[in-house]
This record gives C-alpha cells, structure tokens and sequence, in this order.
C-alpha cells in the first residue's frame, strides 16, 4: 500500500512538472526568460525530489531496524522456549531412564 502512495505521489509530481513546464512555454516571456524559468523549476522540482527521496530512505532504514529488533526478539523468545522444552524433555528422558535401572535391577535379582 505505501509503494502505491508513493506511485501516486510520483505521479502527481511529474504531472505538476509537466503542467508548469507547459504553462511556462505558452507565457508571453521571451526565450532567455523562460528558459530561465524552466532552469529554477527544474532546479527546484529537483531539489524537492531528492528530499523526498532522503526522507524516504530514512523511512526505510527506520523501519527496516525496527523489523530487525522485532525479528532478533521473537528469535530469542523462540529460542527460550525451544531451551525450556529441551530441559523438559531431558529430565522427562532421565526419568524414564532411571525406571527403567529400577524395572531391570528388579530382573536381574
């Protein structure tokens, strides 16, 4: 679902590019004008679209983190748990074990 806001939000931004691109070619200014016109929004469209970006990298890196330490944490829940069922199971087994020396030193007498 982000990836689609951020395709829209691409979307939207080119359109307005090109909208203010258009609008600035029609206007009654001469060629050196509006070339320079075109030069700042272009320079400015730029600049918004590396910020964006930035602000989007740092989202991804924010939340790429948080997914790891969510990620280590159910990892070491997991691995708690699997620890307590081994020991259960161990003394379980050398319980049955140590029936089974009584049940065999009962034969052997």
């Amino acid at each position: 679902m982000q990836n689609d806001s951020g395709n829209i939000l691409l979307a939207l931004l080119t359109g307005a590019a090109i909208g203010a691109g258009i609008g600035i070619l029609y206007a009654p200014d001469k060629g050196l004008e509006t070339r320079g016109k075109i030069k700042r929004k272009v320079s400015s469209a730029t600049h918004d679209i590396q910020e964006r970006i930035h602000h989007a990298k740092d989202e991804l890196t924010k939340s790429a983190h948080e997914k790891k330490v969510a990620f280590e944490q159910k990892l070491e829940e997991s691995m708690s748990n699997m620890s307590y069922k081994a020991d259960d199971m161990i003394a379980t087994l050398e319980r049955k074990l140590e029936e089974l020396r009584k049940k065999n030193a009962q034969f052997q007498k």
